[in-house]
C-alpha cells in the first residue's frame, strides 16, 4: 500500500509542475493549496531534495520547484524515495535475505511477476503524464 507520504509527495511534485516556473515556490502556498499540513510536507520534501528530485532555497523568494521537466520524472522514481518499499511480498524487498523457502516456493514465480508488473507501470508512468 502506498503511504500518505508517497501520495503526499506525488501531489507536491504534480503542484510544482503545475506551475511550471523558473521561481521558487513557497512551502506553505504548496501546503495551502493542497490542503496538507506545512510540518509533514518538511519531511517530504527534505527527502526529494536530497534525492535532486527538487531544488530547494532557504530564505526571502526561496522555496522549491523542480529539478528536471516534468516528462523526465518517472511516478516510480517519486515513490521510491518516499516508500520503504513497493514490493508486493517482503522476500521481494530491496536487501531481503533469501527465503530459505524459495526453491520450493510454487507461488514466487507469481509475486515476482506481478512485482516486476507493478514496477514497470510505475516506471512508465511520467509526472508529466498526471497533468
Amino acid at each position: 500500500m502506498i503511504s500518505t507520504k508517497g501520495r503526499y509527495a506525488l501531489r507536491v511534485m504534480i503542484d510544482l509542475a503545475h506551475r511550471n516556473s523558473e521561481n521558487y515556490v513557497p512551502l506553505k502556498d504548496i501546503a495551502e493549496k493542497q490542503g496538507i499540513s506545512k510540518k509533514y510536507l518538511e519531511i517530504i520534501v527534505k527527502e526529494l531534495v536530497k534525492a535532486k528530485l527538487l531544488k530547494g532555497m532557504s530564505g526571502k523568494g526561496g522555496g522549491y520547484k523542480l529539478s528536471r521537466k516534468p516528462e523526465e520524472y518517472s511516478v516510480g522514481e517519486i515513490l521510491n524515495v518516499t516508500e520503504s518499499s513497493l514490493a508486493v511480498v517482503s522476500c521481494l524487498e530491496n536487501g531481503a535475505e533469501i527465503c530459505p523457502r524459495a526453491s520450493g516456493c510454487d507461488t514466487l514465480p507469481m509475486w515476482t511477476e506481478l512485482n516486476d508488473m507493478i514496477q514497470n507501470y510505475l516506471n512508465s508512468k511520467k509526472l508529466s503524464d498526471l497533468l
